[in-house]
């Protein structure tokens, strides 16, 4: 029979690595709408959309304060094993990716409340392919850890590199561009940026994906054949 201090503390635990599932939900939730409204915001060159957009990055920034003391103290006090650990661990490794994704987001709202002003900037015909299939690339890899699903995080890693491609043609097809007319200098520089921005988000989104991967399998999918312990 299970003693009541050891029940109660097995109880606590379980509510201790809820609470840290959702924290990380609510965070994760966060970041996609950031992505969703900053791609909204330029496309649209919204200004009032980017600087509300903005002021969510606050809320993000201690969400990752949060999660990283939450988990700091599980391990000191629970010294967690096997799936718990890498769950854990997968948490404080989640929440820097999502934080950067959040950051890169605003830089692109930035970008957008400079291309409210002055004379319009023609942005590239694939951007707008890159930002669709950036902000699938960080919902589904949300949902494949919400699921369970290594498949959907799996269809996350394949995706980024379509963004890959899409980045390099954008730039060589901006650079031709520039050199052609070198007046097209401050475009190239406007444009070329949000690009690499979509590029660096797309990167973070499988980094969640493989840590998605890891949590469910314990294989490390960044080093083939590499199984984790437990």
């Amino acid at each position: 029979m299970v003693s009541k201090p050891v029940e109660h503390t097995a109880r606590t635990y379980e509510q201790e690595l809820a609470a840290l599932r959702q924290s990380l939900l609510l965070m994760a939730g966060r970041v996609e709408e950031m992505i969703a409204r900053a791609g909204r915001a330029l496309a649209e060159r919204d200004a009032e959309l980017a600087r509300s957009t903005i002021e969510l990055d606050r809320a993000v920034n201690r969400a990752e304060v949060d999660i990283d003391e939450m988990c700091l103290l599980i391990l000191a006090k629970r010294q967690p094993m096997a799936s718990d650990l890498r769950f854990v661990t997968l948490a404080m490794k989640m929440v820097t990716d999502l934080e950067r994704i959040a950051d890169l987001a605003v830089n692109i709202c930035e970008r957008a409340i400079d291309l409210s002003r002055g004379n319009p900037v023609v942005v590239h015909r694939d951007v707008p392919r890159m930002t669709a299939l950036v902000e699938s690339m960080v919902k589904d890899a949300i949902d494949a850890f919400v699921g369970g699903s290594s498949t959907k995080a799996r269809e996350v890693i394949e995706r980024d590199d379509e963004v890959d491609e899409l980045y390099h043609r954008v730039f060589d097809e901006l650079l031709a561009s520039m050199r052609a007319d070198p007046n097209t200098v401050h475009e190239f520089i406007h444009v070329q940026s949000v690009a690499k921005w979509l590029e660096r988000i797309a990167d973070h989104s499988t980094n969640l994906a493989e840590l998605v991967i890891f949590m469910i399998e314990g294989r490390d999918v960044r080093h083939p054949g590499k199984r984790a312990p437990g």
